[in-house]
Parts: C-alpha cells; sequence; structure tokens
C-alpha cells in the first residue's frame, strides 16, 4: 500500500508531527528507553544533527500530506574511527505497520546515504518485536547479538538485538 506514499527528506516544519509518532512509542512500548515523552523543544535540537546530504539524514513518509512515518541514519558513536558507521532508526504511526510504508522509507534512506561512503548501518531493537526484526532481515540486516536486560521501562528489564547491514 506505498502507491500514494510520497517520500522525502525532513524539514523543520515536521518535527511536531514527528514527536507525535515519536511519543507514542514512548508512552506506550518499551519500543523506545526514553521513559517519558519528548519534549518539542528536545525534538528541535535532535533535529539538527541531520542534513540533506552526507550519512546523517531524515526522512519521512506522508500520505496525502500527513505525515506517517519517519527513518533516520544518526552518529552511531562519538569518536572519530566509527565515522562511517550510523545508527539506523523507524518510527512509523501506527496505523502504518504492515503496509510497505517501513520497507519504503528505509530504501529510499539507504540510496540517499550510500554514496557517503558508510561501512555499515546498525539497527538496535527492544525484544520482543518480531516486525522490525523482519523488516531489517529483508533490508540486509544481520543480527549481530543481544544485550540482555539492558534497559529498563515499565517496571520491567528489557533486552535489545543488534542488527548490521554492510553498505
Amino acid at each position: 500500500m506505498t502507491d500514494n506514499l510520497t517520500l522525502r527528506n525532513a524539514h523543520c516544519d515536521d518535527v511536531p508531527a514527528l514527536l507525535e509518532i515519536y511519543n507514542h512509542y514512548v508512552r506506550e512500548t518499551a519500543v523506545s528507553f526514553d521513559i517519558e515523552p519528548v519534549s518539542l523543544a528536545v525534538r528541535r535540537d535532535w533535529f539538527k544533527q541531520f542534513s540533506e546530504d552526507g550519512p546523517h539524514q531524515l526522512v519521512v513518509a506522508a500520505r496525502e500530506g500527513v505525515l506517517v512515518g519517519y527513518a533516520s541514519s544518526a552518529i552511531f558513536r562519538l569518536k572519530p574511527a566509527y565515522a562511517r558507521s550510523v545508527e539506523t532508526t523507524i518510527y512509523l504511526a501506527p496505523g502504518e505497520i504492515g503496509h510497505g510504508t517501513g520497507a519504503a522509507l528505509y530504501e529510499h534512506l539507504f540510496a540517499r546515504i550510500t554514496p557517503a561512503g558508510l561501512h555499515r548501518a546498525y539497527g538496535v531493537i527492544t525484544l520482543p518485536n518480531y516486525a522490525s526484526i523482519g523488516l531489517h532481515e529483508k533490508l540486509g540486516f544481520v543480527g549481530i547479538g543481544i544485550l540482555s536486560e539492558v534497559g529498563i521501562k515499565f517496571g520491567k528489564y528489557w533486552d535489545t538485538y543488534w542488527m548490521e547491514r554492510q553498505f
């Protein structure tokens, strides 16, 4: 169901809609390890790390002008030796899961960042999350390990599954 989907770079005017999608996961799930909803000011600062080219980009999916998801490639670690690796993230509006939006977003993002000379992309998935693992596998990610009980949210410890994609 991606025939009426528009994919593009994110703009600063998109931040409130991106925040709404993200805060759903903060409030309702362990997908994000943020405990409290993020403020608009914090999310605007987060937005500043992305550019319209190079390895660190933020792309959005819109359906009839309404943002329904986003994917990003961000700094993996701050030390210079990590410069050719990125951490990828994807969030979809709840009604978009299972309709091909995630794959379309990631394919669009990867097409944009591949010319930046990256070596690896890493995805970190809170377990269990079979849909996210399947999406990542479909796009060439392979599992590389589990950090057990690495985060606590909703009074429970959660594992994360690390996946990587070679460029």
